[in-house]
C-alpha cells in the first residue's frame, strides 16, 4: 500500500484511508499519534475497523484516538474534541479520513478555536 502524506505543520499530517500495516512505517517515520476521522463501515466491509487500527498503532508504539466525523459537517462539539486531542497527544500526529479532506477540514477548524 503506498502512503500518501500530506504536512499542514511541522507537527501535524493528514493521510487518506489506512491500513494497519501502515503503522510501523509511521512509527519509523518520526509519527508519534494517529487520529483516525473515519466513521466504521463507512466504507463498507472492506474498511479496517477503528479496533483493528489502534491494535496496530499501539502494536507500533503510537498513540491511537478515534474521532469519526461525517464527511460534510462536523459539529463545535467535534471541532472541540479534535482540539483536544491536538493539545493532549504527543507529536507529530497523523490524522486520517477517507480521502484526507475531512481531517484537514477539521485540524482548520480547531485551529481557529
Amino acid at each position: 500500500m503506498e502512503l500518501t502524506v500530506q504536512q499542514l505543520t511541522p507537527d501535524f499530517c493528514v493521510a487518506p484511508q489506512l491500513a494497519p500495516e501502515v503503522m510501523t512505517a509511521l512509527a519509523g517515520a518520526g509519527f508519534k499519534s494517529v487520529i483516525n476521522n473515519r466513521p466504521d463501515f463507512e466504507g463498507g466491509p472492506d474498511q479496517p475497523t477503528s479496533a483493528q487500527m489502534q491494535q496496530a498503532a499501539e502494536a507500533a508504539g503510537l498513540a491511537y484516538r478515534h474521532l469519526p466525523v461525517q464527511g460534510g459537517y462536523q459539529s463545535p462539539e467535534e471541532i472541540a474534541a479534535m482540539q483536544t486531542l491536538l493539545a493532549e497527544l504527543p507529536k507529530p500526529v497523523l490524522a486520517f479520513c477517507r480521502s484526507g479532506a475531512r481531517s484537514t477540514k477539521l485540524f482548520a477548524a480547531a485551529s481557529q478555536l
